[in-house]
């Protein structure tokens, strides 16, 4: 007897671990294991622990969480707020209580002005209470010979540092697609074009007014002559015709987490690579009457999310689309030149010399904050992927989904998607002998939009690829469909409600195509998902604006 209460002891030692593992310990056996601890994974862990299922959570990055902890705020828009609940809302109490307050979910204007390192803290918290979650961090899967199949069933996975990992179940909940890519599973990563599920926002985008060049902006390195070849940020080709596929995808960005509070601030460093030269759209484009985005605070503590939405900010449009179907050392290397021009644009912004007084003040007073991502100089460990793979499955979601004039045909919903189909440029090319950006659809207010369910089939592949995995984050959509999905809050739903799923598939050991909706949804009731949407939606959205 006492040898069986020994290894039950060591068993549940290893699961409760929160190192990563050495190559030398045995094959890791779990019922669920999830790549990512993304807004998605670090909930889906916390779901399937909660239903008794015993997980592996595998964080790249070493901190969970997603763009919860990497700088992004304000993703809690539209009246959203309305259709969060579950771990979710948990998450969003717990976070606010830190700060004495409590969040009104049912005011249409209500967001979370929540820290980076505060949201952490939160996440930590709530991982830390459940015993079934091993948490691994700044480990990948092996690119080559890292996913073991049998038939159609994933059969382990393998980690860079050897260790091997058995489950039932996999979840991929990262943005990337990595494990659903090694799996073999179906994905797309680039703009399909309208006429594939006939679209109308999808593809090059004929005309965009959205976030265009408020000033006009000479492209050339000698300026009025098309031979000398353009200047850093613009990219060469025609615009195209409106509506064909491109592989060109909408731009990335780090979000900047800033602080003008002298107590807690770091002056930004010139960085060793700085060329200046790099900058020169910015030049012109103030020389030209161009006002630049700014910093302000609008979070607490003094601090700042930057979003990256303008005409030129600090999104690079068309520089990131070799990122999605990149492999480790492709992706490493533009996050790299990301961080690298995100840097020098903001030193280039308080000291070089043709930058106006005005737009130097704007930025002079901002650096890095002393007690935000303290183990990576301060600086967000992860960039912003708005779209990364995207799994082709036997149902997808598209743009219809998203339209005010279609009816509401889903049967087996997870999750609400409440957010038009919102997607950045993609390009930056010249038009007209003039910078010019494509790519952003905006549809505003609630004329073209509607919220739409989520449904299940959407998360599963084709049986005859795999039958044991689930992705909440790379969910089976077009590209212009994933822009109403890509939102922090439903990534958190989505990873609670494919937990759920994914627990249930154990309990019945049947492939993960083959649940009972009915079980399903009784589940996520009684875990507070919410999975109707207000008939006076209307008015919320309204009322948000």
């Amino acid at each position: 007897m006492y040898p069986k209460i020994i290894g039950l002891i060591l068993s549940l030692i290893l699961l409760s671990c929160s190192s990563s593992p050495t190559s030398s310990e045995p094959i890791l056996q779990t019922d669920i294991f999830i790549l990512g601890g993304s807004e998605a994974g670090f909930t889906a862990a916390i779901q399937a622990a909660r239903l008794g299922k015993r997980v592996v959570l595998l964080e790249p990055t070493g901190h969970p969480g997603g763009m919860l902890v990497e700088g992004l705020g304000k993703d809690i828009r539209f009246g959203n707020a309305h259709v969060i609940g579950g771990i979710a809302r948990e998450f969003y109490i717990v976070l606010e209580k830190q700060y004495g307050l409590t969040p009104d979910f049912t005011d249409p204007k209500w967001y979370s002005k929540y820290e980076p390192s505060v949201a952490e803290k939160t996440i930590d918290s709530l991982l830390a209470q459940e015993e079934n979650i091993r948490l691994i961090r700044k480990q990948r899967i092996k690119e080559t010979n890292g996913v073991e199949m049998v038939s159609t069933s994933i059969s382990s996975i393998t980690l860079e540092d050897g260790t091997q990992i058995k489950a039932k179940i996999y979840i991929d909940a990262s943005i990337e697609g990595h494990l659903l890519n090694l799996a073999g599973v179906s994905t797309e990563t680039i703009r399909e074009g309208n006429a594939l599920y006939g679209e109308q926002l999808n593809g090059v985008q004929g005309e965009n007014t959205f976030r265009q060049f408020s000033v006009q902006v000479d492209p050339y390195q000698i300026e009025g002559d098309s031979t000398s070849g353009l200047i850093p940020t613009i990219q060469t080709g025609s615009l195209g015709q409106h509506g064909e596929p491109s592989r060109y995808i909408q731009g990335f960005c780090f979000r900047m987490c800033l602080t003008n509070i002298e107590e807690n601030r770091i002056h930004i460093s010139q960085p060793p690579n700085y060329d200046p030269e790099q900058y020169e759209i910015y030049r012109r484009y103030l020389k030209a009457g161009g006002k630049l985005f700014k910093p302000y605070p609008n979070r607490h503590n003094g601090k700042t999310d930057i979003g990256s939405w303008h005409d030129l900010s600090a999104n690079l449009y068309g520089e990131n689309w070799q990122y999605p179907t990149g492999n480790y050392a492709q992706q490493d290397s533009i996050i790299q030149y990301h961080r690298d021009f995100t840097l020098g644009l903001l030193w280039f912004l308080q000291h070089d010399p043709s930058v106006d007084s005005l737009t130097r003040a704007n930025w002079t007073d901002w650096g890095l904050p002393k007690d935000e991502f303290t183990d990576n100089g301060n600086w967000p460990r992860r960039l912003y992927i708005r779209s990364g793979r995207r799994m082709v499955s036997d149902y997808i979601i598209t743009e219809h989904h998203t339209a005010k004039n279609q009816p509401d045909t889903v049967t087996d919903p997870i999750a609400i998607a409440w957010w038009p189909p919102d997607v950045h440029h993609a390009r930056r090319i010249v038009k007209d002998g003039f910078a010019y950006n494509e790519g952003f659809t905006h549809v505003g207010g609630n004329e073209d939009w509607k919220p739409f369910k989520i449904a299940y089939r959407a998360v599963v592949p084709k049986t005859s690829e795999c039958t044991n995995i689930l992705t909440p984050t790379c969910l089976s959509s077009s590209y212009i469909g994933y822009g109403s999905i890509r939102i922090v809050p439903t990534f958190m739903i989505m990873g609670q409600s494919v937990a759920a799923a994914a627990s249930l598939a154990i309990d019945k050991a049947i492939p993960v195509q083959d649940i009972l909706y009915s079980e399903l949804k009784k589940l996520l009731s009684a875990s507070q998902q919410i999975l109707e949407i207000p008939s006076n939606w209307p008015a919320i959205v309204a009322a948000s604006e």
